[in-house]
């Protein structure tokens, strides 16, 4: 069964099935870590390179149908992709510590992508959240936003709120339980992508 929910025109989930391929490059030699508060955790930070020159070579892209491919490949590769990208077949997922500028100075106009996604590697990293709303307010992208990577039931009523339309939820977890989430909160007091703030739904005048 499919694990892709997506938010129809009038918002409401329903869970389809996935008609994008997602490339992902093979896995470096060896992970970078580093040590941080005595522990070893995994990280990158702005600015650093998402996959190495040799996984970008060996990364092995579909020859037919929508591929949604990480920036990193997208700008390696862009001249061989060019033909299906204005065919509309090119998704392109963003990494937490990519920022939408850097999506902005691809493509002219990022509403030629008729999807965007944002990998979340740790279900901890808050930065999909702002990525979600900067890519819907400052950038005012219109189309399919989805998370996908460690993504949980607890977080879709937040991914939502923060512009998201559609979650690709965790292999080992159910998208039917998950998709009760998004309504587990009637009447959100703060104001978010999807909504205003209470106080200003109330006439006082």
């Amino acid at each position: 069964m499919s694990n892709l929910i997506r938010l129809n025109a009038q918002g409401v989930a329903e869970i389809v099935q996935d008609e994008w391929t997602r490339v992902i490059p093979p896995a470096p030699a060896e992970e970078s870590v580093r040590k941080q508060a005595g522990k070893v955790v995994l990280f990158k930070l702005t600015g650093e390179a998402t996959f190495t020159p040799e996984q970008i070579a060996e990364t092995q892209i579909p020859a037919s149908g929508k591929v949604l491919l990480p920036l990193t490949i997208w700008q390696a590769r862009k001249a061989e992709l060019q033909a299906r990208f204005d065919a509309g077949e090119v998704g392109i997922v963003l990494a937490t510590h990519e920022t939408a500028e850097a999506l902005q100075a691809e493509f002219a106009d990022i509403n030629r992508l008729p999807l965007v996604a944002v990998f979340v590697e740790r279900f901890a990293d808050g930065r999909i959240f702002t990525l979600g709303n900067w890519l819907r307010t400052r950038f005012a992208y219109k189309n399919e936003l989805r998370a996908i990577g460690d993504v949980l039931r607890d977080q879709l009523f937040f991914h939502k709120r923060s512009g998201f339309n559609s979650f690709l939820i965790r292999a080992d977890r159910s998208a039917q339980e998950a998709v009760a989430s998004l309504n587990d909160f009637s009447q959100p007091y703060q104001g978010a992508v999807d909504d205003v703030p209470v106080w200003r739904r109330v006439n006082r005048t």
